[in-house]
């Protein structure tokens, strides 16, 4: 039986305690940063701000202490926001022991560094890390759906590893040892998913939505590769499969935010009705910027949406701009 550590007690991980507690054979501690939420779930059994409707079993663990959280865990599953995990993982980093495995997932790049989060993990500690992506809601994971995910470390037994203790009846997990091209893919896709949501406001039907996401997987893959990945990688759960879930799908939050960004919503004033939940591609947008700017790579749907979310363009001219650009091959 292994201990599994749950730092996060959002949506996505709530869901993943539910479904690590449905497939069993682990103990299961699950980590809130918020003593009031830690002492509700404690109480109810139900993440009533951030996934509703689920009730956690009475052997799923919930904690606000990190340190006892993360002692003699097997396995330490990160499910924060990015730009909180360097803060997380710095706090706990003196307390690991070496074979403490790190899986992070949290789909986004730190704003500042530019950095995956396996390289935020990295810069702070040496323990073994992989990265766990794909297409799953949260509430869909929650409610047993089936869902097929993928996990990537640059060791092979790791990731093989991580395939036998998450597996189950619901959850289908693939390996891959492409850390670079899961991540990237992984992040990238909100910013694509915001775009795909102000082409939804805007009301711009479905050819422009196509459009959006065959050239947003192109923008991807380019970064990805310069950035060391695989083109193939993209072609996979985390990069189409991510990609398409997050910008059709009615509960992504990133598509929600683009859509209230074309109906002309201002971006404080839809964050602020986010309620504490976090739309990873407004921070992860300027990122990719910055990795683009690095690398030399062409990245005109991200330019365009940092344009809308942090210098004010009006979404329609950022449209009209993205499709007067010169012609090329595809």
């Amino acid at each position: 039986m292994s201990r599994i550590a749950i730092l996060g007690a959002g949506a996505w991980g709530t869901a993943l305690a539910l479904s690590l507690a449905r497939r069993g054979g682990h103990e299961i501690v699950l980590w809130a940063h918020s003593v009031p939420l830690a002492e509700q779930l404690s109480d109810m059994g139900e993440n009533l701000p951030y996934l509703p409707g689920f009730t956690l079993p009475a052997d799923v663990q919930v904690t606000s202490d990190l340190p006892g959280a993360i002692f003699e865990a097997d396995i330490l599953l990160c499910a924060t926001p990015s730009q909180h995990l360097r803060g997380v993982i710095s706090h706990i980093a003196p307390l690991l022991t070496r074979d403490q495995i790190v899986l992070s997932a949290s789909k986004g790049l730190e704003e500042a560094s530019y950095l995956r989060m396996s390289q935020v993990i990295a810069s702070v500690t040496g323990n073994p890390c992989a990265v766990l992506s794909g297409p799953s809601f949260a509430q869909e994971v929650a409610q047993g759906y089936p869902t097929a995910i993928v996990v990537a470390a640059g060791i092979p037994t790791l990731a093989q590893t991580i395939q036998h203790e998450f597996s189950s009846p619901s959850l289908r997990i693939y390996t891959n040892d492409d850390v670079p091209g899961v991540e990237l893919g992984g992040a990238l896709k909100n910013v694509i998913a915001l775009s795909s949501g102000v082409v939804h406001g805007l009301n711009l039907g479905h050819n422009s939505a196509a459009a959006l996401i065959t050239r947003g997987i192109a923008e991807m893959t380019r970064l990805a590769v310069a950035c060391g990945g695989r083109r193939q990688t993209l072609a996979g759960l985390s990069g189409v499969g991510d990609l398409i879930l997050t910008c059709t799908g009615n509960l992504s939050r990133n598509r929600s935010v683009g859509i209230e960004l074309g109906k002309g919503r201002r971006l404080p004033d839809i964050l602020s009705g986010l309620n504490g939940k976090v739309a990873e591609g407004v921070q992860s947008t300027t990122a990719a910027l910055g990795l683009a700017a690095r690398y030399g790579v062409e990245m005109p749907i991200t330019e365009q949406m940092d344009a809308i979310l942090h210098h004010n363009k009006a979404p329609k001219d950022a449209i009209r701009d993205l499709m007067s650009r010169p012609g090329r091959d595809e």
